[in-house]
């Protein structure tokens, strides 16, 4: 799971796990958020909106929620990426082209 941000000072596995133990433990609580404020204290998550972030990211990976997954988004970021430096390319290939279309148009002594 990559983010878009800066970079997660969680290990994937303790992600994972805050996750697993939000879903377990959501019927012992009144609310999904007081689970997620829980379970966040205990595994000292320092914000319990980190923590609600990585449920709704998991909820769309799983399809149990609409949204883009984060295999589409890093697809989406690569073609992005892609695309750019294709256009990057077009450009130089241009400025060559006109600069070789001027050179044989000058006359040649």
């Amino acid at each position: 799971m990559k983010s878009m941000g800066r970079p997660s000072s969680y290990s994937p596995e303790i992600r994972e796990r805050a996750v697993r133990m939000v879903a377990e433990s959501k019927a012992e609580y009144g609310s999904e958020f007081e689970a997620i404020r829980s379970v966040a204290s205990k595994l000292g998550i320092g914000s319990a909106e980190t923590l609600r972030k990585w449920v709704r990211r998991a909820e769309i990976d799983a399809g149990r929620r609409p949204g883009v997954t984060s295999e589409e988004s890093e697809q989406l970021r690569a073609l992005k990426r892609e695309n750019a430096e294709l256009r990057r390319a077009n450009e130089i290939l241009k400025s060559a082209a006109t600069f070789f279309a001027a050179e044989l148009d000058r006359p040649h002594k």
